[in-house]
């Protein structure tokens, strides 16, 4: 399968690079699978097309303020520019360094994407906050190693509260598609209503439509919930740098499922009640989640999923998605494609770009039953 049979043209003008004011006034694309049709909605309409005994299971996952801009250590700089005026001014420029998977708490060590990445290798030092001088600075950290795809590995130096002066000197990692600076209203808009544990570097964007109102109203009509969580890191928004489908391989993603979580996503499945996901990061946890066992079944569990969902998937959990509108020839838009048809899927995005929907992140939604 090609990775080329999943593009299409989306007009730059319909990438929604601002949040709507309201959130549940975003459009719906409803996109019934049994009848084959598909109508134009709102959000709001969203928990009257549920059913009375349908499970609806939320990623509750945080979005970290991941990204932080900082200087490389002066004396680095002076090695290698040699006495080049020009040449150390460059290297004494902004660092953008992009946090994606915590991989240690003591010592406090990270995976992450830096730039500019090839002026960076191991043993340099990155200096954050303040001015970010050798001299002054909140944090201080140290490439220790490379990844396969340009990642690096850093070594953070103690401090008392390393998430509070993340949150204090971070910046919200809009997607690279929303070309503008984040700004402090980014750090409530881009994050749902119901997010608990931080841990993400990209929000699961279909769960931002959600009002506590249009919580509200779920559960005026009696419909079951559940929270699991995903830390969404590289392995949700990383290129497709292959032609082949099959020979693309995700990044692992932490995830977790409670015993609370898993006693209701079980008890659902055993009564062959609808488990409807909001959004693709729900869609990959459960499924990998139900394939940890030799019996299918929903248990306990955390750890790193990797599971790559493309046409040809066998679905076992999920039986209705909330998703957003995703990238050409991403590895999400194939997770749809598996779930709704190639075919199928595409033609829906063609009458989105032609009702001029709004895309990605902030923009607007589908539902497929």
């Amino acid at each position: 399968m090609l990775v080329s049979d999943f593009a299409y043209h989306l007009p730059e003008n319909l990438i929604a690079k601002q949040p709507l004011a309201d959130r549940a006034a975003a459009r719906m694309l409803h996109l019934d699978r049994g009848w084959d049709r598909r109508e134009d909605r709102r959000f709001r309409d969203f928990p009257e097309l549920l059913r009375p005994d349908d499970l609806l299971v939320f990623n509750n996952t945080r979005v970290l303020p991941a990204r932080l801009f900082g200087h490389r250590s002066g004396a680095r700089a002076q090695q290698l520019s040699a006495g080049n005026p020009a040449a150390k001014d460059f290297l004494r420029g902004r660092v953008e360094v992009l946090l994606t998977k915590q991989l240690s708490a003591n010592p406090v060590e990270w995976e992450a994407l830096v730039h500019p990445g090839r002026k960076l290798g191991v043993g340099e030092r990155i200096y954050f906050g303040a001015e970010a001088t050798d001299a002054s600075h909140e944090l201080v950290a140290e490439i220790i190693g490379r990844g396969t795809f340009g990642e690096r590995h850093l070594r953070f130096e103690l401090v008392a509260d390393f998430f509070g002066v993340l949150h204090r000197i971070g910046h919200i990692p809009l997607p690279p598609y929303i070309d503008r600076p984040d700004t402090p209203d980014d750090r409530e808009q881009y994050q749902t209503v119901y997010a608990k544990p931080p841990g993400s570097v990209a929000a699961p964007t279909a769960g931002l439509h959600f009002t506590q109102k249009i919580l509200e109203r779920t559960r005026e009509r009696s419909i079951e919930t559940a929270e699991i969580t995903l830390h969404v890191g590289l392995g949700t928004f990383q290129p497709v740098r292959v032609a082949v489908v099959e020979e693309h391989k995700l990044h692992r993603e932490w995830y977790e499922i409670s015993a609370d979580a898993a006693d209701k996503i079980q008890r659902a499945r055993d009564a062959r009640r609808r488990i409807v996901a909001v959004g693709t990061t729900t869609v990959r946890t459960l499924e990998f989640a139900a394939r940890q066992n030799a019996e299918g079944r929903i248990t306990v569990q955390s750890g790193e999923a990797d599971i790559f969902i493309y046409p040809g998937f066998e679905f076992r959990v999920v039986g209705a998605m909330l998703t957003n509108f995703h990238l050409p020839k991403s590895t999400l838009l194939m997770m749809v494609s598996a779930f709704a048809g190639r075919e199928r899927v595409l033609q829906a995005y063609e009458h989105a770009v032609r009702e001029h929907y709004r895309f990605y992140s902030y923009g607007d939604c589908m539902f497929v039953e």
